[in-house]
């Protein structure tokens, strides 16, 4: 029994689950280009790679956990997850349940219809109109303030533009970037708004008061990525600079 508990543990230095550091980290693959599935069904993406380097200057492993976004803060705070890089915008409200990271990207909100409707042309036009937006996203926050919209939200980026594609809405919200990864694809969409997204950025959250020291461990490998060059080029490779 002694041998094969060795055995055991022997594996899970191996493969990084013994080292009390490493950590789950939770994303939702459906947002690129900062996290998605590629053509060889693996999870690739700007957050992915920033990640990788993070960890290598910080000191620590750790595995990726899919889900869908609106579940990461949930996981999080059951403690399925041990931190969540998923384009999280830190934002005063989810400070009430976590804790963030400096943040490493900064983006806005893009409003999108079809590039056939001439009825939208400013914010103000989305009153009475349905609107799509990523499930528990700082969009789906801001369409919420919009006097007489009817938001539809869905878990998936993918549904919300298809949904707007066939008509079943008259606007999306997304990131801006996010949104420009579909605009490329899709030529009978255009963007006609958009606005700073009202956080203070991308950001790596924990549990409330439970990583402090590995979040300052985090936030200097922030800045000696940036310093080195390694950060620019992750931006470069997914054409976010």
């Amino acid at each position: 029994m002694k041998k094969i508990l060795s055995f055991f543990v022997g594996v899970l230095v191996a493969f990084g689950f013994a080292n009390a550091a490493d950590i789950r980290v939770g994303l939702a693959a459906n947002y690129p280009p900062f996290e998605f599935i590629n053509d060889q069904n693996k999870i690739t993406g700007f957050d992915l790679d920033l990640l990788e380097e993070i960890s290598k200057k910080a000191g620590f492993t750790y595995e990726i956990v899919n889900m869908s976004f609106d579940g990461l803060i949930p996981a999080l705070k059951s403690g399925k997850l041990d931190a969540i890089m998923s384009a999280m915008s830190a934002t005063d409200e989810r400070r009430k349940a976590v804790d963030f990271t400096d943040p490493y990207f900064h983006t806005k909100n893009v409003y999108i219809k079809q590039a056939k409707n001439t009825n939208l042309k400013s914010k103000d036009d989305l009153n009475g109109k349905k609107v799509g937006v990523q499930l528990g996203t700082v969009q789906e926050m801001a369409v919420q303030k919009i006097p007489g919209v009817k938001i539809t939200a869905n878990s998936e980026t993918y549904s919300v533009v298809m949904a707007l594609k066939s008509g079943k809405i008259d606007a999306l919200c997304f990131d801006d970037l996010v949104g420009a990864e579909y605009l490329k694809k899709n030529s009978d969409l255009v963007a006609f708004f958009n606005e700073p997204d009202g956080s203070e950025g991308f950001s790596i959250a924990f549990d409330k008061n439970k990583q402090t020291n590995l979040i300052k461990k985090i936030n200097q490998a922030l800045k000696d990525i940036k310093k080195d060059g390694s950060y620019d080029k992750i931006l470069e490779k997914y054409d976010l600079k």
